[in-house]
């Protein structure tokens, strides 16, 4: 049940819940307040009731031993819906009101002399309805009387239920109008979290300058979009300071590494110097990465555009491919395809491609080019061990290495293919990763022809 509660509230936004929650109090409120009022208007008007009762008890006693008194007190004006008895020592009616004549005692109330007692009866007579009946207890000359005056309770039980239709109806009205009142308002006061949220949504790593809008409003809403702010300069200075390390620390990495290099050119080539020479090569190619990288997180990925064959570029990294890994069965399937778009950028994007399907390749690195409506393709497939279903999206963040990769001595640095995937982005591309038909990874690059 806790989960399930949990589940709802986790559906209804905060306007939903906040209406829901001022509806729900203003009923219990008005339910409450209303209840109280009909009790209370109830026994005000039965006080009124007994009063007007009592005192015409009290006039009717004191008009006993006096008939011509008595008959002008016991009759009921026209608009009176009173019925009096008078009763004798033993309970029997010596006088009463026209409508009961002949009528047994209203109540079975005989109180002491001057002693006043009062109770609420149906009775049949006059009009079969509730009657609020006073006995007062009298002392005369020719013994105890009782005097009984009831007044009918109608008009009272007709105002009482008169004021429980119009809170039947007022109280669910009120609860309505409270509760969307309090949606558009609570909505009102939410638009600028709304705003700071649409704000948010729009901030990554490569707009880190923007901050979210801060309402004129000196309140807790104002307060939270300040603090985001500072939150967001914080990480903001972080990050400039790490980029700023990894662009100077690449700089500075490049004049020793060319000194080895140079210093490897002259050492002849013996198979230590050349184990060396390529993972100098190696170290070359990933301060490259880094410095691009760099600049990219900076300032984004700078293009020249010009028409690019794109089957020259597959015929060179198969040419080159072919000479680096002579074990390797490295074929191209190629159509003359032309796009718009920077020729150094697109050929790192297929060499990191092929580089890579070589690296887990067992013995065949397929490529294949062609046109598909508006858009060039570009497969890269191999019959390596391939990428885990879960892992195709994971493999394009920075130095992702699955586990695969590790065990490989010539394992990647994990920037390949985030490389690769933002130099494609920038030219308004997609590069996916799918199952090749032999089993292993099939690298998908999609760009925009000239034409489209």
């Amino acid at each position: 049940m806790r989960r399930y509660a949990e589940r709802i509230r986790q559906r209804l936004g905060v306007r939903m819940r906040s209406a829901l929650a001022a509806s729900a109090v203003v009923a219990i409120a008005s339910v409450l307040t209303g209840v109280a009022f009909v009790i209370a208007a109830r026994l005000i008007l039965t006080g009124n009731v007994d009063q007007s009762a009592g005192d015409r008890a009290a006039q009717i006693a004191g008009a006993l031993g006096d008939e011509e008194a008595l008959t002008a007190v016991i009759q009921p004006s026209l608009r009176d819906r009173t019925v009096v008895q008078v009763l004798g020592a033993d309970g029997t009616v010596l006088r009463s009101s026209t409508l009961l004549t002949g009528a047994q005692p209203i109540s079975p109330l005989r109180p002491a002399a001057g002693e006043t007692r009062r109770e609420q009866r149906r009775l049949a007579a006059p009009h079969d309805e509730y009657f609020r009946i006073t006995a007062l207890g009298v002392s005369t000359a020719a013994g105890p009387r009782t005097v009984l005056v009831g007044q009918s309770l109608d008009e009272i039980n007709d105002g009482t239920e008169a004021a429980v239709g119009a809170l039947a109806v007022g109280l669910p009205l009120l609860t309505v109008i409270v509760g969307v009142a309090t949606f558009l308002f609570v909505g009102r006061s939410l638009r600028p979290v709304d705003a700071m949220r649409r704000q948010a949504e729009t901030i990554s790593g490569r707009n880190l300058h923007a901050r979210l809008p801060v309402p004129p409003t000196a309140d807790e809403i104002a307060a939270l979009a300040n603090t985001m702010n500072g939150m967001l300069d914080r990480i903001e200075a972080a990050t400039a300071a790490q980029r700023r390390f990894v662009a100077d620390a690449s700089h500075e990495l490049r004049s020793p590494l060319s000194t080895v290099l140079t210093g490897l050119d002259l050492l002849g080539d013996g198979p230590h110097v050349v184990r060396m020479r390529r993972e100098s090569d190696r170290m070359a190619r990933l301060i490259a990465d880094l410095l691009l990288l760099a600049r990219v997180d900076e300032k984004g990925l700078q293009l020249r555009h010009e028409d690019v064959d794109l089957d020259d570029l597959v015929y060179l990294e198969r040419e080159r491919l072919a000479a680096d890994h002579p074990g390797l069965k490295v074929t191209a399937r190629t159509a003359p395809v032309r796009v718009s778009g920077d020729p150094h950028h697109l050929q790192r994007v297929l060499r990191n491609l092929v580089d890579n399907a070589a690296r887990y390749a067992k013995n065949t690195v397929e490529v294949t080019l062609e046109a598909q409506g508006g858009t060039a393709e570009i497969v890269v497939a191999d019959d390596g061990p391939g990428i885990a279903a879960e892992d195709r999206v994971r493999v394009f963040d920075r130095f992702v290495r699955l586990d695969e990769d590790r065990s490989r001595a010539g394992g990647g640095t994990g920037l390949g293919l985030p490389i690769a995937r933002d130099i494609a982005t920038a030219h308004g591309g997609t590069l996916t990763v799918e199952e090749s038909p032999a089993g292993g990874a099939l690298l998908r690059l999609r760009l925009p022809l000239t034409d489209a």
